[in-house]
């Protein structure tokens, strides 16, 4: 068989060169074909293919050669029924690929949720701490009194005087035209807040005798002092030191 390859080979003028050219049969595997060695093929149905090609390229009649090689190797193995392969193949259980795209939604659709969550819960408590008077804290042998949760009522005005306990002083500071520090303890000396107020923030303080502040920037905080607007004219940048007790407000 390999002796025919290789007679109609020269006979075409062709070299095994070309020949593994134009066929992809490579040369070491072109000169086993024709020395009849068909271990280099890799098996007999590529030994079948090689010799197939090879044959057809140099102008002869495959089939002879075909029906050569399977008698010498003892006949062509017969071909396996469809049917099993198909019913092996149909019930084989197919494997999910993730989804990787709902996934990527659900992580979005979780941080969307978290930070508006996040944002809300600290416009809350902002909110809150706005609205809630600051005051010493009363001593570990009393037991405080459970507070009342009281209506949000409308800015006081300056003839207005607002709900203010009669038993405490209260005073609200707010920072209209530009940021001030300010400073602010109780009676006891106990300091109640020592910062920054930003322009449109407010802090209120109580008290059971006396609230001592210090505005950096007196010119640009509202004061009210008990629910009731102060009228003192400050400059911008002039330093106040105020104190007010029950009754005022009136400049201590």
């Amino acid at each position: 068989m390999g002796r025919t390859l290789q007679q109609a080979r020269i006979a075409a003028h062709r070299t095994v060169e070309e020949l593994s050219g134009s066929t992809r049969v490579r040369v070491p595997i072109v000169h086993a074909i024709e020395e009849d060695d068909f271990s280099r093929c890799g098996g007999d149905v590529y030994a079948r293919g090689h010799i197939r090609m090879l044959a057809r390229e140099v102008g002869l009649d495959p089939q002879p050669l075909i029906e050569q090689f399977d008698t010498e190797r003892g006949g062509r193995p017969a071909p396996t029924p469809a049917a099993p392969m198909f019913e092996a193949e149909r019930i084989r259980p197919e494997r999910r690929r993730p989804n990787w795209t709902a996934a990527m939604v659900a992580a979005i659709v979780a941080v969307v949720g978290f930070v508006g969550f996040t944002v809300l819960n600290g416009a809350d408590k902002g909110s809150k701490t706005n609205e809630v008077a600051e005051g010493p804290t009363p001593d570990s042998g009393t037991k405080p009194s459970p507070t009342k949760k009281t209506e949000t009522r409308p800015e006081p005005s300056e003839s207005a005087i607002a709900a203010a306990p009669r038993d405490k002083v209260t005073v609200k500071l707010s920072a209209i035209d530009d940021k001030s520090w300010i400073s602010a303890k109780a009676h006891n000396g106990k300091l109640l807040f020592d910062g920054i107020l930003l322009k449109g923030d407010s802090k209120t303080f109580q008290d059971d005798e006396q609230i001592d502040l210090i505005l950096g920037n007196a010119g640009a905080i509202e004061l009210f002092v008990n629910g009731k607007k102060v009228a003192d004219e400050f400059e911008p940048g002039q330093v106040e030191r105020l104190s007010y007790t029950q009754g005022d407000p009136e400049v201590g």
